[in-house]
């Protein structure tokens, strides 16, 4: 794998500062040029520690008819560094990764299907990657599937991140079915996309949902892997740095 390969590069990008974020999916910028744009928040939740009012931010301009808006809201500057908020984008690069072989904890595999319906609790896995088996099935005894879960990763504690960053039942449900589907035939794992480059560490966020911290620690008990993935960000390109270190506890 090349060193610190980039898995997305941004459109040009317009720089401004954030003014303030409302109804969860808008956010008035007041950009370079002095005029204050609505640009759409993809990041549903309380955005904890990524929300600064008045920190610069970066966002994508895209008048196309068929949106509601035309500017998008990509990135904050936080503690001195970018933190992706487009929460869309972690699976687009994900499948960058995957496609072009660049996560070996995931090997081997074939081929790659996204949002494949799944478990007894109605989900979609972002990802599921197949294998062909080898001629000779008795010698092969690698498993035929992976089931892949992302989950983006912005709340941290000094070089820490952290997820959830508050109560997260459809998050909650997502490592139980990961947890149904590790058998003799198929594999689990949760990519937590760490989208700041400052944590070098990655642990469960309890203090906000200390029942996704229980379930994690289940789920890895149970053979789920689980890869918190660090990412440089900038308001050009977003480059894989590697693993952090899993912290439990």
């Amino acid at each position: 794998m090349p060193n610190h390969p980039t898995v997305h590069t941004y459109p040009d990008l317009l720089l401004g500062k954030l003014v303030k974020r409302y109804k969860r999916f808008f956010a008035d910028i007041e950009l370079d040029s002095g005029e204050t744009i609505v640009a759409h928040c993809a990041n549903t939740g309380p955005m904890t520690g990524v929300c600064e009012i008045g920190a610069q931010v970066a966002v994508f301009y895209n008048p196309s008819p068929k949106r509601k808006l035309a500017y998008s809201w990509e990135m904050i500057h936080i503690d001195g560094v970018w933190a992706g908020i487009n929460t869309s984008l972690p699976n687009k690069a994900i499948g960058y990764m995957l496609e072009n072989h660049l996560l070996p904890e995931l090997e081997p595999y074939d081929t790659i299907q996204p949002e494949v319906a799944y478990g007894e609790e109605k989900s979609r896995i972002d990802y599921l990657l197949d294998r062909k088996p080898l001629l000779n099935t008795q010698a092969d005894s690698q498993k035929q599937r992976t089931y892949v879960e992302i989950k983006n990763t912005t709340w941290c504690d000094r070089n820490i991140a952290l997820f959830p960053d508050t109560v997260t039942t459809r998050g909650q449900k997502h490592l139980r079915e990961l947890m149904s589907v590790v058998n003799g035939d198929s594999l689990a794992a949760i990519i937590y996309f760490i989208n700041r480059g400052d944590c070098d560490q990655f642990k469960s966020g309890d203090r906000a949902d200390p029942e996704y911290g229980k379930l994690l620690r289940e789920a890895i008990a149970c053979g789920v892997k689980v890869l918190p993935c660090r990412f440089h960000v900038t308001p050009q390109t977003i480059t894989y740095l590697g693993l952090a270190e899993l912290v439990l506890d």
